[in-house]
């Protein structure tokens, strides 16, 4: 009986030890080996597996996915040009993010163009927007920060001390260096540390 306890005792350690990372692990080939074998199953019985597939969609959500393609094309380059490019993209992916008052705009603009304008209007200078469309622009800009302060750079091998690199390539070659020649320069390096150097 105490090997049996002893025996139980082990197995429940050793599933107690089971962490998060490792259930989403298994989670995640639990989900891959379904997908294999409805893929296996679809081709013994002769259907097409993205046919069968593409049956639970509806038209709103495949045109809302064709959508999202077509928009992640557009901004395929992620590569840095200039400071005028960055911008450019940051406004039009702002742009993808409003949704403009068509109704409230036609309004404005009929009232606009019921005036004559001459040379004692000024129509331009009369406009209120609505509070909903400050609270939308507060709220981006709240959004914008929050954002901003959540971001961090990942500093690496910030913890080593000294900095004797200039990029993560020369950080590599200077710690292969040092494994092999430290020995012999250690005591000229402190010597240089101390001012004691001839």
């Amino acid at each position: 009986s105490s090997k049996a306890n002893r025996a139980s005792l082990v197995e429940e350690a050793s599933k107690a030890k089971l962490t998060g990372r490792d259930a989403a692990r298994l989670e995640k080939q639990r989900k891959l080996a379904e997908v294999l074998r409805s893929k296996a199953d679809a081709e013994e019985r002769g259907e097409d597996v993205e046919r069968a597939k593409n049956w639970g969609w509806t038209i709103e959500e495949n045109d809302e996915w064709e959508k999202k393609l077509a928009r992640k094309a557009r901004r395929a380059d992620f590569e840095f040009h200039d400071d005028a490019h960055a911008a450019r993209r940051r406004y039009k992916k702002d742009l993808d993010l409003i949704k403009p008052d068509m109704e409230a705009y036609n309004k404005q603009k009929a009232i606009a163009m019921g005036y004559a304008p001459d040379a004692n209007t000024l129509i331009y200078g009369d406009n209120k927007p609505s509070e909903e469309a400050i609270d939308r622009v507060v709220g981006k800009i709240n959004k914008d920060i929050d954002k901003k302060g959540k971001f961090s750079r990942k500093r690496l091998n910030e913890e080593e001390g000294d900095i004797t690199y200039i990029n993560e390539h020369n950080r590599v070659f200077n710690k292969k260096i040092a494994r092999y020649y430290d020995k012999y320069t250690s005591e000229i390096r402190a010597s240089f540390e101390r001012g004691t150097a001839l």
